[in-house]
């Protein structure tokens, strides 16, 4: 197996990849998401997306394995598949690892080591792993059926509670204008402008700090605090449902954790009983990059390898 690993990290925000050779980072991209695997049109979009990262990244060694965590893959396992299958096309691969970015968030976070990881961005999933290599998900189940406290949800009911003050359904809230301010449109056009688009959870995800930041104002607030709660239950039920004694190691990652106090602090406040805090060891591309050479960690049973050609 060759030790060049191209680690990707695709979210419905964003993808990001990282050449590493040897254990070190030699070149980085990053590019537009992907709305998941699960999503209809989930495959296409995931490898355009990869590819167009890949893409930007210069002087790729001559073999490498190229290991993906994608939005979705765990929920269809079908599409991670056929994505692996895609993915064994692209020139120098030697080998193709595809899991969900959940378990590479767990494993760049814990480093393979038991206990509880939430990771937040335009989604939200908690992941468990216990001493037998056991693997618990919750939640992550996309912006229609789940993901709640995520920056897509946050972002989605900053926009309702703005579409109700305007209605006169709700109470005067300064989101009205702050979503004036962030799209640069009219109310009335909200619908339109959110059925346009390919990824309208991301789209709503990039109100969320908007929200975050109007704390001030009851609405937004009462929606961090919603946020928090929706979090936490997440974290403590992946908890009871992994059988882990408390207090359980647990660490958070995600682009949603620069929203910082307003959802953090009341986060950390309901579960503080049952979880032992860790720094996170990594970030889910660094996940990635371990899944790429280490087949022996608790979350191998979720990873799908293709390495017929090494």
């Amino acid at each position: 197996m060759t030790s060049d690993v191209l680690a990707i990290d695709l979210g419905k925000t964003g993808c990001r990849g990282s050449l590493r050779v040897d254990g070190g980072q030699v070149g980085y991209a990053q590019a537009p998401g992907a709305p998941g695997l699960a999503h209809a049109s989930g495959v296409t979009a995931a490898e355009r997306a990869i590819r167009a990262a890949i893409d930007q990244i210069a002087s790729l060694p001559t073999t490498f394995t190229l290991s993906v965590g994608a939005a979705g893959a765990v929920s269809a396992p079908d599409a991670a598949a056929a994505l692996a299958r895609r993915l064994a096309a692209v020139p120098g691969t030697a080998a193709v690892a595809v899991t969900s970015d959940a378990v590479t968030a767990h494993a760049g976070a814990l480093g393979g080591s038991p206990g509880v990881v939430l990771a937040i961005g335009t989604g939200a999933v908690a992941t468990a792993v216990d001493d037998a290599g056991r693997f618990t998900r919750v939640d992550g189940w996309g912006p229609q059926l789940g993901d709640e406290g995520s920056g897509g949800w946050i972002g989605l009911e900053g926009l309702r509670a703005a579409l109700r003050a305007h209605d006169g359904r709700g109470p005067h809230t300064i989101l009205v204008d702050k979503v004036r301010e962030h799209y640069g449109i009219e109310l009335d056009a909200l619908p339109k402008y959110l059925g346009e688009q390919d990824n309208p959870a991301l789209v709503a995800a990039s109100f969320a700090p908007v929200v975050a930041a109007a704390v001030v104002d009851d609405a937004a607030a009462a929606i961090m605090a919603a946020a928090a709660h929706a979090l936490a239950g997440t974290v403590l039920a992946a908890i009871e449902r992994s059988g882990i004694h408390p207090p359980v190691p647990y660490a958070i990652t995600g682009g949603l954790t620069n929203l910082g106090a307003p959802l953090l602090d009341p986060l950390e406040h309901r579960i503080a009983h049952a979880i032992d805090r860790r720094d996170p060891l990594g970030d889910p591309i660094d996940g990635a990059a371990l899944l790429a050479v280490d087949s022996t960690t608790a979350l191998e049973a979720l990873v799908t390898r293709i390495s017929d050609t090494y």
